[in-house]
């Protein structure tokens, strides 16, 4: 039985805050994610291989408005997104929603957008992973970065 086997560190390696008409220096606030792991593949598997992360921001001053993008990563655009070994690549993508069927990604309408007065908001948003069956790729270790954009 062949198997891949990989790491995902999609979401640590890159946020980037746009502060929208405020000032850095009197609000901040802190962007944190909790990687897209999906451990191992199984290319014999007749179904996908499914996982959640997260990212969570947390500011010091009222928010009324934001929109998340998630870079394309390694991959030419959003659908799919490619995690590389070498020259291998294996298709997967990132969600907004637990069914898998709204890609989150950039530019829209693949971001998260919401719109509603929080007061010194800590939000922490699923990301949900999928991997699509039936993907004859050799044995190795799959990664990606992705980078999270968070506007307020």
């Amino acid at each position: 039985m062949r198997r891949v086997r990989w790491l995902a560190s999609l979401f640590v390696l890159g946020a980037t805050l746009v502060l929208g008409g405020r000032s850095a220096s009197a609000q901040t606030c802190s962007i944190s994610t909790t990687p897209v792991s999906f451990g191992i593949y199984d290319v014999f598997s007749a179904t996908p291989l499914n996982s959640t992360g997260s990212l969570n921001y947390q500011c010091t001053w009222i928010v009324h408005q934001r929109t998340i993008y998630l870079s394309k990563g390694s991959a030419p655009n959003n659908n799919p997104r490619q995690m590389v070994s070498g020259a291998n690549r294996l298709n997967y993508n990132l969600y907004l929603d637990a069914a898998r069927t709204q890609i989150w990604g950039d530019p829209n309408p693949y971001a998260f957008s919401d719109t509603g007065w929080d007061f010194f908001p800590n939000v922490t948003l699923t990301i949900y992973g999928s991997i699509p069956a039936g993907q004859d790729v050799p044995t190795g270790a799959y990664t990606d970065a992705i980078v999270a954009t968070v506007n307020f």
